[in-house]
């Protein structure tokens, strides 16, 4: 239940800072393009919340369906594994006991853990080892997609917040760099969640929001 439940905050904190993360990406990008056309701070602040409204809702539904089409392929693999049980138990158990003898364990040792963790849950232990995940690892898709929906408009109102207050010959600068340092931070975060090399992911993060940025503000330039 420990891990379960560990497993399932770990996904749901990956929405979170996904959510956050695309928040701060997507309507800085809008904010600075609008900005870059020369157009009022009303009609920049309005880009954004329709930016950020739309974000919202397109977020909350992909992790939604990202989930739920999760949850469909493992139950697919559960229905295939009980059937494969009933059918064919001792396939399914050399199976088992050979992918542990390939990963370098001795035939006696193999044939005693499989024979422990089959007469403990068969179709646990023959789910993990052919499909790779564990029945016991669901994520909540309702609450993976209200995650995201929180989370991407509290990202999405620091660059709004700098280019709303920010003095008037600075507000691109000042939420140009604003964004940056959260982006750095979001990265750095996104790449714990996920067990990545947390500078790279921290500088690859940084990466797409200066070139986010410089796109969305160069043709922004066009229409001045």
């Amino acid at each position: 239940m420990e891990k379960q439940s560990l497993m399932a905050h770990n996904n749901l904190v990956r929405a979170g800072v996904m959510g956050g993360n695309d928040g701060i990406l997507s309507v800085a990008g809008i904010i600075v393009g609008v900005a870059g056309a020369g157009q009022s701070l009303g009609a920049i602040m309005l880009s954004g919340f329709a930016g950020t409204l739309a974000g919202m809702v397109s977020m909350a539904m992909g992790e939604f369906v990202s989930v739920r089409s999760s949850h469909d392929a493992q139950e697919k693999a559960r229905i295939g594994q009980e059937k494969a049980l009933k059918e064919n138990y001792d396939g399914e158990f050399n199976f088992v006991k050979e992918k542990y003898q390939a990963d370098g364990i001795s035939e006696e040792l193999a044939t005693q853990a499989t024979e422990e963790m089959m007469k403990k849950d068969p179709l646990e232990t023959t789910v993990r080892e052919r499909h790779g995940f564990s029945l016991k690892s669901q994520v909540s898709a309702g609450g993976a997609a209200l995650v995201s929906f929180v989370t991407f408009p509290t990202g999405a109102a620091l660059p709004m917040a700098f280019m709303a207050f920010a003095p008037k010959d600075l507000r691109i600068a000042a939420t140009f760099l604003a964004v940056l340092i959260a982006l750095l931070f979001t990265g750095y975060m996104a790449a714990v969640v996920n067990g990545a090399n947390r500078t790279k992911g921290a500088i690859r993060n940084l990466l797409a929001g200066i070139l986010t940025m410089i796109v969305t503000y160069s043709i922004g330039l066009l229409f001045k």
